[in-house]
């Protein structure tokens, strides 16, 4: 333990000498304070001194709303997801690749120390930037909303294992790569490649799922045109209408069936399409998921209101097929079990990890 100890601490200190760590922190910090000198009154926005005309005004959304929007939406939405990540994984991708290369690794192979316990060692210490960088964020927006906003909130700090759980995904590739090529900037650019597929992906099946949504709304509005129409021609037979307009009708009906039937079959076309999509989605880390999971808790956590909350003034506006597909599409994202969210993209990390420590032990460094 004591010799797992050193080494991490050993790894801390490399990263800790960094400058990428301390600029990743300096502007984190950077962020908060911005958050801070970011003010909402009567007029608008309040940016340090001055009063900027905005539709947003505390009539509509109070003081602590808006500091807790603004953590979620840009805090974790833009900035801990997206930019630190990417500077996090630039700061990180030399771990491994530095590690084998050079000789450096045969100093502490000579150690009486395991290499699967070496190589779990060196991947923490990556967790650990990333920990540390998103404690200290948590940390200082924690203080920003409880002074400015009014509001103290340790569910904010929900944030920590929920950022670092979606870095590991992309990390444990980074350390595979880099493994495997013993290339810094080789393992780094396919690591950035490998997350932009991801996020295609994601991308394409919530398209495919909102034009299945629609596609279902309207074949269902079909459906509940062509009953009216049977109901009218069965009128009209009971009636005096003429021949032609009994024809005409029953020409109409025929071309309404025959637009369910392709509906259906592009339906049917779209079901196989999603469930393609769900199969290779649920084989790779769920990154998008993980990190909604967090606006998900914290909604709950933190007392916040979830983005998509509509009026009971605009509800009726939900019988158009875009806009019911479109909630219907944000139910079923946030109704995803976190079991499958998070358990199937562990998997992946564990298999990823797994086969990264067999190359690591087999390896004649």
């Amino acid at each position: 333990m004591t010799q797992t100890a050193a080494i991490f601490l050993d790894a801390y200190r490399e990263l800790n000498a960094r400058k990428l760590f301390w600029i990743t922190m300096i502007l984190s910090g950077l962020v908060v304070a911005a958050f801070a000198l970011i003010g909402i009154n009567e007029q608008g926005l309040r940016v340090i001194v001055w009063d900027v005309p905005f539709p947003l005004t505390t009539e509509l959304m109070s003081e602590t709303t808006f500091y807790k929007t603004m953590f979620v939406s840009f805090g974790i939405g833009f900035w801990l997801t997206w930019i630190a990540a990417v500077l996090a994984l630039v700061s990180t991708a030399s771990i491994i690749p530095d590690f084998i290369s050079g000789g450096a690794i045969d100093m502490t192979l000579s150690k009486p120390i395991g290499r699967m316990r070496l190589f779990l060692t060196k991947y923490l210490t990556g967790l650990l930037f990333v920990g540390l960088q998103v404690t200290v964020f948590c940390v200082a927006s924690f203080l920003v909303i409880g002074f400015r906003g009014g509001a103290w909130e340790p569910g904010l700090f929900l944030a920590v294992p929920v950022v670092v759980l979606f870095f590991s995904y992309l990390f444990c590739v980074c350390v595979l790569l880099g493994l495997l090529t013993r290339s810094t900037i080789a393992s780094l650019m396919l690591t950035l490649l490998f997350w932009f597929l991801i996020f295609a992906l994601h991308t394409t099946e919530g398209t495919l799922l909102m034009v299945k949504f629609t596609q279902q709304q309207q074949l269902e509005n079909q459906v509940s045109s062509l009953k009216h129409d049977r109901e009218i021609l069965a009128a009209m037979h009971e009636g005096d209408s003429s021949q032609e307009n009994i024809a005409r009708h029953e020409t109409r009906i025929a071309e309404r069936e025959q637009d369910i039937q392709r509906a259906e079959t592009v339906k049917g076309r779209l079901d196989t399409a999603h469930r393609i999509t769900m199969v290779v989605k649920t084989a790779l880390p769920k990154t998008s998921e993980t990190v909604n999971l967090l606006e998900r808790w914290l909604v709950d956590a933190a007392d916040l209101e979830p983005h998509d909350e509509m009026d009971d003034e605009f509800a009726a506006y939900e019988a158009d097929p875009m806009e019911t597909a479109a909630q219907q599409l944000t139910d079923e994202i946030r109704d995803r079990s976190v079991w499958w969210i998070i358990g199937t993209s562990m998997l992946f990390q564990v298999f990823v990890l797994g086969l990264a420590s067999w190359i690591f032990i087999r390896r004649d460094f």
